[in-house]
């Protein structure tokens, strides 16, 4: 899979962490690539128009002439925030995205979701998942605004593609990994049982970018509807392994599948299998 000389994307949220990451890998890869975002920072590569995403005639115009788009612009937790602002900016950004898609006959589009549309993730009273490894079936049980916007958001992409015909991959993100994050993160991640809610687990930025590029890429040259995708590294943050510290933390999740070593609680396979997308090193071969 390649860029088609002179194919141009949306990307939302583009001066984000991720969004940033995304432009340079669309570039590297040969497309060309509109920005917009909430507010535009200097030195960007490539043009960014600064716009309301919960606006689709702001979104439609900074897509025009675009053969894709990927949305990430969203709040990214449920904190410091209302909760009504929180449900209603995400979810009202991905309808504007995929609206103004649907009236300019854009018909690829990946979309940032989450894995915390499971519910686990920033539930008031932490409980654990229903089996393990999560795999994109596990239910959506969700407590709070942020897991439930990404769970709306992907309803909502369901009905653009019946309705359009769309292909849209919504990417379950965990947490994204910055560079310079994981000196800070990794001990308190790894003696936190809480961390049962999302598993110890991440996807470093490099690898969240390369996933929204190929998801664009395949719903080119194979479409396929709507599909959710979990994208997670293959190992945990922990520095137990994983089913040492499932059992001794939550002793009644039914392990469907041998989880060896540091294995992810996450099955990423799906990505792998219709994707072609496999994480990068490990945080481990960084240290080493």
């Amino acid at each position: 899979m390649a860029a088609i000389p002179g194919e141009r994307v949306l990307v939302t949220g583009a001066c984000g962490g991720l969004g940033s990451v995304v432009v340079e890998e669309l570039l590297r890869h040969g497309y060309e690539v509109t920005g917009i975002d909430k507010t535009v920072k200097s030195g960007m590569p490539v043009r960014v128009i600064a716009g309301n995403l919960t606006s689709a005639s702001d979104v439609a115009y900074a897509m025009r002439g675009c053969a894709a788009v990927i949305h990430l612009g969203a709040y990214p937790s449920p904190y410091g925030r209302p909760d009504d602002e929180v449900f209603g900016n995400n979810t009202g950004a991905t309808f504007a995205v995929l609206q103004a898609a649907s009236l300019l006959g854009v018909k690829r589009a990946a979309i940032a979701s989450s894995v915390s549309a499971y519910g686990n993730a920033w539930a008031p009273e932490p409980f654990p998942p229903l089996y393990l490894p999560i795999d994109e079936a596990q239910p959506m049980l969700n407590h709070d605004a942020y897991g439930l916007s990404k769970e709306v958001d992907e309803i909502t992409a369901r009905m653009f593609v019946r309705r359009e015909g769309m292909s849209v991959a919504a990417l379950r993100f965990h947490w994204i990994v910055l560079p310079g994050m994981l000196s800070q993160s990794v001990a308190p991640r790894t003696t936190d049982p809480a961390g049962i809610r999302t598993m110890w687990g991440y996807v470093k930025v490099e690898d969240a970018a390369r996933a929204c590029r190929l998801a664009i890429e395949t719903a080119r040259d194979a479409p396929f509807g709507f599909e959710a995708f979990n994208i997670v590294a293959d190992d945990t943050l922990a520095l137990e392994e994983t089913e040492i510290l499932v059992r001794r933390i939550a002793p009644d999740v039914e392990i469907r599948h041998p989880l060896p070593g540091f294995t992810s609680g996450y099955d990423n396979s799906k990505a792998k299998r219709l994707l072609g997308w496999h994480p990068g090193a490990s945080w481990r071969d960084d240290l080493d």
